[in-house]
């Protein structure tokens, strides 16, 4: 049965309406569309689609699928794309710098082309780290009806018999560094590692945020889970095509179906998967899209109350299509919500809630991917938050599959990530060194970069839990041993890491969520007093503007004011 919508209310009215839209309309004509495409509700069908890396290349043709349920739904698709900047190959130099800030320069873009042409509904798919964010977050600031769709996990690769991901090629560099592996075999693993398209193969920030998606409601359910290869992820493309419709037509939008508990299930699946620190980012940042507090304290303690069930990489055995075999994302979601640790009454893309969607999934037991909550891999969850005189305004860790949670030694001062590496790479740092890389946060990066490059150096080596790193940059979801990030405030603006020497004495407990440096308040003020800022090398251009504009990390470094200072929502013009 065909649909009929009223397009008197919907921002598309502004340029396909009446006959001071007939210049508009020549310009549908002018692209084949006809009278009835235009008289319908017109879907922006955002893709970051790219050629940078397997994470992004298959977007486009997912794309394709979502316009066919938008078609068959009696919507109007209108396909554009934007930016991503992939970490994988941003990572361990300068381009790092550029990923962060391209969450927001993501979410600004979809912003603008929204409201440039007026359309009245969206679906966005992600494949890469700050793509999935970004895209959420220009669903929420839009507050149109929307959906999101993860691009997929990228399938393991084979080496010698075992699964691997990227992450193993990042570690084999370090343990090429110290003679441990031959060029032969490290060029081995680098042909093998990534074998399809697809975001990186773990619990690292791409699955993670891909969890979230399906835990906040913004997507369907289960359709996180999929490998970017498999058939199946585009009928999941369909169905959100043709979900997007039935949103239009209900006027529900994503401010209704995320809220603050919305939020509380998204950390806690963080913590139960093991998930990224980078979702201590990304959460605040999509909570300031909706005019909703919630920091990364806020956050962390919900980590504290949250068990630690999937057996996930990097702290634990198995990739992200392994948890797709036996259930995916609603499987997870299912062991917690009858544990009581997720709202279940908290509402979905389907026009359903979490409970009722979650109804007829059944716990597999013949797996040990996902533990039940009455049995976790450990009573707290895998990511965790720390406060101290080193840390006032808190940092993150990734805990899950650490075996010692505290750690006492010297600081190792580094003004950058490269110098860090070079040290490591030259075998230059010892057991019981802490590693400090500083000015390298949102604003003093500026970008506040990764350091996978490093972590994955020290634990190639075979330094893993013998020493720790410490910074006020971030690290990547795949990074695993004693890495602390987010630390806060950063040095750029003053903050204790800023004031550190080479030979301080640094305590972490993880247990207790301490962070803290033997020095007295004395010491501090004296070396606060005599600290001069720096200056960085980017006085111009797209990372000068970031600089000027970001937030500290706790908030989630965003650039805005949000929605608690806006005077008008898009959807409602």
């Amino acid at each position: 049965m065909t649909k009929t919508f009223d397009k008197s209310k919907l921002p598309s009215r502004y340029t396909s309406q009446g006959p001071e839209s007939a210049p508009h309309r020549s310009y549908y004509y002018a692209m084949g569309m006809t009278e009835e495409e235009i008289d319908q509700p017109f879907v922006g069908v955002a893709t970051c689609w790219n050629e940078a890396a397997p994470c992004n290349i298959a977007l486009s043709r997912q794309a394709q699928a979502v316009k066919k349920g938008v078609k068959a739904a009696h919507g109007t698709p209108r396909e554009f794309t934007t930016i991503t900047v992939t970490d994988g190959i941003a990572m361990g130099h300068q381009g790092m710098k550029s990923s962060l800030a391209s969450r927001d320069v993501i979410t600004d873009s979809v912003e603008l082309t929204m409201r440039g042409h007026c359309y009245d509904a969206m679906v966005t798919l992600a494949g890469c780290d700050k793509s999935l964010p970004g895209m959420m977050m220009a669903m929420l600031r839009l507050n149109v009806p929307a959906v999101f769709m993860y691009g997929g996990t990228i399938l393991p690769g084979q080496f010698r018999g075992k699964d691997v991901t990227v992450i193993d090629v990042f570690e084999a560099v370090g343990t090429h560094a110290s003679g441990k592996m031959s060029d032969e075999d490290l060029h081995e693993l680098e042909c093998v590692a990534c074998p399809s398209a697809g975001s990186c193969g773990g619990q690292f920030t791409a699955n993670t945020m891909a969890c979230v998606s399906e835990a906040i409601g913004l997507a369907l359910p289960g359709s996180a889970g999929a490998p970017a290869p498999y058939e199946s992820r585009d009928e999941y493309a369909v169905a959100s095509g043709r979900a997007v419709m039935d949103l239009i037509e209900w006027n529900l939008r994503p401010r209704d179906i995320v809220t603050r508990r919305s939020f509380e299930n998204a950390a806690r699946i963080v913590a139960a998967s093991g998930g990224s620190t980078n979702a201590g980012l990304h959460l605040p940042a999509m909570a300031h899209e909706c005019g909703i507090d919630f920091n990364l304290e806020d956050i962390c303690e919900l980590f504290k109350s949250t068990p630690y069930i999937a057996d996930l990489k990097p702290g634990g055995k198995y990739v992200a299509t392994d948890m797709y075999q036996i259930g995916g994302v609603p499987v997870l979601m299912k062991a917690l919500l009858d544990g009581g640790y997720l709202h279940g009454d908290c509402m979905t893309v389907t026009g359903k809630t979490i409970e009722e969607n979650l109804k007829d999934v059944v716990f597999p037991e013949d797996q040990d991917v996902i533990y039940p909550v009455s049995n976790p891999i450990t009573p707290t969850g895998g990511v965790v938050g720390l406060k101290g005189s080193l840390a006032p305004e808190g940092a993150i860790v990734k805990v899950a599959g650490l075996s010692n949670l505290q750690f006492t030694g010297t600081a190792r001062c580094f003004e950058r990530e490269e110098d860090a590496l070079e040290a490591v790479l030259n075998q230059q740092i010892s057991e019981g060194d802490v590693i400090i890389i500083r000015y390298e946060g949102p604003r003093g990066g500026p970008g506040m970069r990764e350091m996978l490059s490093t972590t994955s150096a020290i634990y190639g080596q075979g330094l893993g839990e013998k020493v720790a790193l410490i910074t006020d940059g971030r690290f990547s979801g795949a990074t695993r041993g004693f890495c602390i990030g987010h630390v806060g405030p950063e040095a750029a603006v003053g903050g204790p890491i800023g004031l550190l020497k080479d030979g301080d004495k640094i305590t972490i407990d993880a247990e207790k969520g301490t962070l803290d440096v033997d020095l007295s308040a004395d010491e501090l003020a004296a070396r606060k007093a005599a600290w001069q800022p720096r200056e960085h090398d980017y006085q111009s251009g797209a990372l000068w503007k970031y600089a000027q504009l970001v937030g500290p990390a706790r908030d989630g470094a965003v650039t805005h004011p949000g929605a608690k200072k806006e005077k008008h929502v898009y959807a409602d013009i």
